[in-house]
């Protein structure tokens, strides 16, 4: 693959680090003895009426799940900065193929070629 490309994305996803850990933080706290583990925290608005708690309880399940989400990306992300790193970029993990340059374009931290991923 070509260097200079290589580079470019490795830009990309640096930003796209950045970006998801700015996110994360705004809402979660990232856990110190677990690498790339973060916990979501729990609104913190007074106690009393139960419709209240209610709402503070979905609030929180959402966040639970936004943090899932994003957590992951920011796995795949840091993975593919390490694979630039040690030449791995690039590379599908399933057949060993170079990955396309549009899709890579598109989705700088695929793990997978166009056809193995469907």
């Amino acid at each position: 693959m070509n260097k200079e490309l290589v580079e470019k994305l490795k830009q990309i996803l640096e930003q796209e680090k950045s970006s998801l850990k700015k996110e994360l933080e705004s809402f979660a706290k990232e856990d110190k003895n677990i690498k790339g583990n973060w916990e979501a925290k729990y609104p913190s608005k007074e106690r009393g009426n139960k419709e209240e708690e209610a709402d503070e309880a979905q609030e929180y399940e959402n966040l639970l799940s936004l943090e899932q989400n994003l957590e992951l990306k920011l796995r795949d992300v840091n993975l593919a900065i390490e694979k630039t790193l040690n030449r791995k970029y690039g590379t599908c993990e399933k057949c060993n193929s170079e990955i396309e340059e549009e899709r890579l374009l598109a989705y700088p931290e695929a793990r997978l070629c166009i056809a193995c991923n469907k």
